[in-house]
């Protein structure tokens, strides 16, 4: 048993931020605002921060396929680091997570090596080639907790039309790319004076808008459960909104990257700011943050992508796309809360409480009878990012040497500390 006292308690649920303190034993918390147990190990938070663990969906781990980029041993002990606390990976391995077999592999692979808990999501299409869907029921069964392709946008959409009525029938949840492909292809910035300036292949904000309104005619047809990936333009903002507004079974999710940057921080043609989708206008960056704060938007991730130094090591248009965020999401997303944009509870909520509701997960609250996933973190501490320090096995992040704050101080995992600063 273990009392954690004059805590700041971050609540996404009740939407509060106020001092407490939390007892947990068997992995769960059991009280809140009580005094300490007889016997229990008792831990002065010193009036930092705890909060329900993040938990970071779309995350990429290179195994199997690419355990040189990212294993489940360096990434989940990255994401403890971090304060993620549950990991949701993504099925675009090498083989693809397309089958009973390859998520039960995977499954046992990550019990064995990750300190934080992972669940996986599953292909929609059989090698995500989008001509055969998979075997969903199955998948379901096995453990799948959603079903995606991943960047690999579904062009026939007859085929995607089985697969949703299909997923509706048994209420898997599906989640989608919003792109149109034909114009996406090739681009690495988003279209306008800067990236015309700089001479590189773009492609225009309607892309998305084009993408997400074309998958939101199929919900409306099939009545299926649909998550977008990344909503990172202020075009499919109105588009979210009514499908809301009708109805639709419609959430969608932003990456921190899309909130913290904007298409100038590509500079110097620096392949680390190169990003899926690439890296939007100030405006959009701001009208995506107001998303978030009004709830349009309801989830934030890292988005997880790490790449070896080879794939970076190029010219920007060759060079791989993507960024780790395992250990930068909190720190970034502590800018937002600095700049005054966003409340702790707020973004715990787009962090930890909405991607558990969506996934019909336990975790995310801090209520009696919850899992005992938390972190302890400083929003205020103060440091420079150095690359070099991730745990992560690739270093590709676009925050290298910058200022940041937000320190993470401990990190549990069903009552288990699994992190700890001052080890």
């Amino acid at each position: 048993m273990i009392h954690l006292t004059n805590a700041r308690l971050i609540d996404p649920e009740g939407m509060t931020d106020a001092i407490g303190s939390l007892t947990l034993e068997g992995g769960m918390i059991v009280a809140r605002n009580a005094s300490a147990p007889d016997g229990a190990e008792v831990m002065d938070c010193g009036g930092k921060c705890l909060a329900p663990g993040l938990i970071d969906m779309g995350v990429h781990i290179g195994e199997p396929g690419a355990r040189h980029k990212e294993s489940f041993r360096s990434a989940g002990m990255a994401a403890a680091k971090g304060g993620v606390t549950t990991l949701i990976a993504r099925p675009d391995t090498a083989p693809v997570i397309d089958t009973p077999e390859l998520l039960e592999f995977v499954t046992r692979r990550a019990a064995e090596a990750s300190p934080v808990r992972v669940r996986h999501m599953a292909a929609l299409t059989k090698g995500r080639a989008g001509r055969e869907m998979t075997e969903i029921g199955f998948l379901l069964d096995a453990g799948a907790v959603a079903f995606t392709d991943a960047e690999a946008v579904c062009t026939d959409t007859k085929v995607l039309n089985r697969a949703l009525t299909y997923a509706r029938s048994l209420g898997a949840l599906v989640i989608g790319h919003p792109q149109e492909p034909g114009l996406s292809r090739g681009a690495v910035a988003t279209k306008g004076k800067f990236a015309s300036l700089r001479g590189l292949p773009d492609v225009h904000p309607m892309a998305e808008r084009m993408g997400f309104d074309r998958d939101m005619a199929l919900v409306e047809m099939t009545g299926a459960r649909y998550h977008a990936d990344q909503i990172t333009t202020a075009r499919a903002l109105p588009a979210l909104e009514r499908a809301k507004a009708n109805g639709l079974d419609v959430t969608a999710g932003v990456s921190i990257h899309h909130l913290t940057l904007n298409e100038l921080d590509v500079g110097d043609y620096r392949t680390f700011f190169k990003l899926t989708p690439p890296l939007r206008s100030e405006d959009d960056r701001t009208a995506l943050i107001a998303a978030v704060a009004s709830g349009l938007i309801d989830i934030i991730g890292s988005h997880h992508m790490p790449q070896d130094e080879e794939s970076k090591r190029l010219p920007f248009e060759d060079a791989a796309a993507g960024a780790v965020g395992l250990e930068t999401l909190l720190p970034a997303a502590m800018r937002l809360y600095h700049a005054g944009a966003l409340t702790l509870p707020e973004l715990f909520r787009a962090m930890a409480l909405n991607p558990a509701r969506r996934l019909g997960l336990p975790q995310g609250r801090l209520a009696v009878d919850s899992p005992a996933d938390l972190v302890l973190f400083d929003p205020d501490a103060p440091f420079v990012l150095d690359r070099f320090a991730l745990r992560s096995k690739s270093k590709n992040t676009p925050f290298d040497g910058q200022r940041m704050e937000g320190r993470v101080l401990a990190t549990f995992v069903a009552g288990r500390k699994v992190y700890d600063a001052d080890l």
